[in-house]
């Protein structure tokens, strides 16, 4: 319930602060008097788009304040999915800056017009002569039915349900086009992974083969510089190995006339030894050391093919053509196993569609069982409101496909006249017609559904007499179960409020200002009189005015 709105440099308000009661509260004022700035305020503070139009002096920022009594509303599982703070009296600030820049906060968190939007939809319903256009769309009607049906809970399961099985359907489509692509790649990939695998491919074989293939090109003059070195070594009249021997005796000689000889006797004995060693293995070398052409032959063309490879698949290494012979046999892998995988998403579509069917059937039974009623309270209500000929069709047909809210498709048609045909409500009806269609169907709904607060903006244009009167009641029922605040131009419906506030303007320092107040018991007289009679109030005005207020 809207307890208080605060209301700064906005538009042609300064500064207006104004508390709100349940029950029935009136608005009324001139033409021009500033209703549709109350609207427009209450509008931005619940989500609207702001610009800097809004600002009544461009240099200030503009600040609306709403306070909302929420405690009894069920909002605490909103507010905790929304990560914002719980109060029973939730406070809604929006603020637009001067920089044209807007801000919203609730219970001083700050949140998106989103959120915003969303809470709105829980706490308010700003209905004006306007929106009657809903009336003849489908979601609409079919909201205002579910309602009376109390399917809120099935559409709800039904709704999780529906997404659950479009997300199947969505996989399903991409795992089929996966399969379409690995079907057309198949025989190529396969072509491409036995060649791979054929190969027989080696991490580093690639390096140890060039090494020994350029061992094998240059064995000729591999063997010429190891004979060289051997003859060096070994040679009786200059080899190392001889020279070597020559001064190690000598110095065995020395060794025992001091340690330093012994040191130096040791050291050349241990390098005698090394090239004892490396004799030996220059030898072993030299000895094996041949030209096999097969063996070159061999390696060439192993290298070959490795080279082909890596220019097929564009990549340099061993280790790249393995890594792609992996992706090649996860991709068959893929193909073979996709027939099993279409068959499990099918049988998880298939669970997910009967059980989606029986909720559906459920929501459309119960949809069907009011139908009748909601004929019978909506033409009861309109002939009280001066409509005694009006009727409706209303035909719920089930249907194969999935909508957003069940599987009925239906059709909701109107006739204001005896023995008239049927027709969309959109094409038949007038515009005072649908206003008090609409002003029907809102009051059903206040039975039915826990919206905190509407506010009815000259939802009764065009009507007067008995049938403003019959407007009046319906809102006062409706106010039985729901905050509502209605703007009005008629005193039948302005004296039936509990509550009633005027706006009005007033020239400050030269500047055109819009205010609202609440009128007390004896302002409320005048006010009435002169929606009777004008400025010139008479006597029989007053007394009129008396007569609606008691």
């Amino acid at each position: 319930m809207l307890s208080s709105i605060s209301i700064n440099n906005y538009a042609l308000i300064n500064h207006l602060h104004i508390d709100f009661s349940s029950g029935l509260s009136i608005i009324t004022g001139e033409t021009g008097a500033g209703k549709s700035i109350l609207l427009g305020a209450l509008g931005l503070v619940l989500g609207n788009r702001a610009d800097l139009s809004a600002l009544k002096d461009s240099s200030k920022k503009c600040v609306v304040e709403a306070k909302l009594a929420v405690g009894t509303y069920a909002l605490q599982s909103f507010f905790e999915n929304a990560d914002l703070d719980y109060e029973q009296d939730t406070i809604i600030r929006r603020e637009i800056l001067p920089s044209g820049k807007s801000r919203a906060f609730v219970n001083d968190t700050p949140v998106t017009l989103s959120v915003l939007n969303a809470l709105k939809v829980k706490l308010m319903d700003v209905h004006s002569q306007h929106q009657t256009s809903e009336l003849s769309d489908v979601n609409f009607q079919f909201t205002m039915i579910d309602a009376l049906s109390k399917n809120q809970t099935k559409t709800g399961s039904y709704k999780r349900g529906l997404k659950q099985l479009n997300t199947l359907k969505k996989e399903l489509l991409q795992i089929e086009e996966t399969q379409r692509e690995a079907n057309q790649q198949y025989d190529y990939n396969l072509h491409l992974f036995e060649e791979l695998e054929a190969a027989n491919l080696v991490a580093n074989e690639q390096e140890t083969l060039e090494v020994s293939l350029d061992k094998l090109n240059n064995v000729e003059e591999i063997q010429l510089h190891l004979s060289a070195a051997l003859s060096l070594t070994i040679s009786d009249e200059i080899g190392i190995q001889n020279l070597l021997s020559s001064v190690a005796s000598n110095l065995q000689k020395v060794a025992p006339f001091s340690k330093e000889y012994e040191a130096i006797a040791t050291r050349f004995s241990s390098l005698k030894i090394e090239l004892d060693d490396l004799v030996g293995e220059l030898e072993n070398a030299n000895e094996l050391l041949e030209f096999n052409p097969n063996e070159a032959e061999k390696i060439n063309d192993r290298l070959q093919l490795i080279y082909n490879l890596q220019k097929k698949h564009y990549v340099n290494s061993i280790s790249d053509l393995i890594n792609i012979q992996t992706t090649l046999s996860e991709k068959l892998l893929q193909k073979e196993n996709a027939e099993e995988h279409i068959a499990a998403k099918h049988k998880e579509i298939e669970a997910i569609s009967e059980k989606l069917d029986k909720v559906a059937l459920s929501i459309s039974d119960a949809r069907i069982k009011t139908v009748p009623k909601l004929k019978k309270s909506l033409e009861h209500l309109l002939s009280e409101l001066g409509m005694e000929n009006a009727r409706f069709s209303i035909q719920i047909s089930p249907s194969q496909n999935y909508f957003t809210n069940g599987k009925d498709e239906l059709q909701f048609l109107f006739s204001a006249n005896k023995g008239g045909n049927f027709g969309e409500l959109k094409k038949v009806a007038s515009g005072g017609e649908l206003s008090r269609i609409m002003l029907s169907v809102k009051k059903i709904l206040s039975e039915h559904t826990q919206l905190p607060t509407i506010i009815f903006d000259e939802i009764d244009t065009g009507v007067s007499g008995e049938i403003s009167n019959k407007i009046a009641q319906i809102m006062q029922q409706m106010s039985q179960h729901m905050q509502v605040i209605t703007i009005t131009h008629l005193p039948q419906i302005a004296a039936k409020g509990a509550q009633h506030y005027k706006v009005f303007k007033s020239d400050v320092n030269g500047k055109t200002t819009t205010n609202l107040k609440q009128l007390s018991p004896e302002e409320r007289i005048i006010e009435i009189a002169e929606m009777l009679s004008g400025k010139d109030i008479s006597d029989s005005a007053l007394t009129h005015a008396k007569e609606l207020l008691h």
